[in-house]
């Protein structure tokens, strides 16, 4: 699942030097009453099918379920601008998107960071691990040593640098978990992380624990569910295992929330599900 992820975000982030196209937008009749805001945001990830033929659209109607907030997964062909007019346009934000570290490395981080400038984003979060050996435990203290040497030039360009997990760091190292070799050699003041809570669990880890045990690391949320062990089924939030509510309760120093989901048949009626599930826990 990673490597399909960094795949997809190879392809849009490629095109979107080179393409630019217009598109018609979707625009939600004029009479409809736009749902109550909430903290809520989605990873536009899960939306990549109908995003990518209708950017416009897609996020209208995001807008008209109640979400306030998206984070990107490419731009589907459009230049920044473009969709910084769109997110605009629907009374959108996207405070964070997903770009592989290579982007952010070399010749290629002045474009990057250029445009997200112009999406506004404040988070630039890696989706997944660099490529590389990841064996011994030495292995993912450079992982940390590369996630803080690109953190510092984020930051040194104006944003804030974070890592979004899946299973893999959960996978012991002798006695060790990677993911908390992460967190101890990464530094407080560069690296934040962005929780995937439905990999953690996946993993065998307890979204619950890391919360409590590591104050102020992680600054995001990714929200989806689970049907549980040991296929752990992808399933829209609050239909499957998963104690969203223990997990919200402890999630006090968390800026944004995103629901995604990876494999969603229909990705806005996906999206519309675990809207109105999260919101009304939210809310309470």
């Amino acid at each position: 699942m990673p490597h399909d992820r960094r795949a997809f975000l190879s392809t849009l982030g490629a095109a979107a030097v080179s393409l630019a196209y217009g598109c018609t937008p979707f625009a939600p009749p004029a009479t409809a009453a736009r749902p109550k805001r909430t903290r809520l945001g989605i990873q536009l990830y899960t939306l990549r099918t109908v995003a990518g033929t209708n950017l416009g659209g897609t996020l209208a109607q995001l807008a008209a379920i109640g979400y306030n907030e998206v984070e990107l997964a490419g731009l589907y062909n459009h230049p920044a601008v473009e969709v910084r007019g769109l997110l605009d346009q629907y009374g959108l934000m996207a405070p964070s998107a997903h770009i592989d570290i290579a982007q952010m490395e070399g010749a290629a981080a002045e474009a990057t960071f250029r445009d997200a400038k112009t999406l506004g984003l404040e988070w630039i979060t890696v989706p997944s691990l660099p490529r590389g050996k990841r064996d011994t435990v030495e292995d993912w203290k450079r992982v940390a040593q590369e996630f803080n040497a690109v953190a510092k030039e984020t930051r040194a360009a104006g944003f804030r640098f974070a890592y979004h997990n899946h299973n893999s760091e959960f996978r012991k190292v002798g006695t060790t978990v990677p993911l908390e070799i992460l967190l101890a050699e990464t530094d407080p003041m560069l690296v934040s992380f962005e929780m995937d809570v439905y990999w953690v669990v996946n993993g065998g880890g307890d979204p619950v624990d890391l919360l409590t045990r590591y104050p102020g690391r992680f600054k995001m949320l990714h929200l989806k569910d689970s049907m549980g062990a040991p296929e752990h089924k992808m399933a829209d939030v609050g239909s499957g295992t998963i104690d969203f509510k223990a997990i919200l309760a402890q999630a006090k120093e968390i800026e944004h929330y995103f629901v995604e989901r990876d494999d969603p048949t229909d990705a806005l009626a996906s999206a519309k599900a675990s809207y109105a599930y999260l919101s009304g826990v939210l809310s309470s």
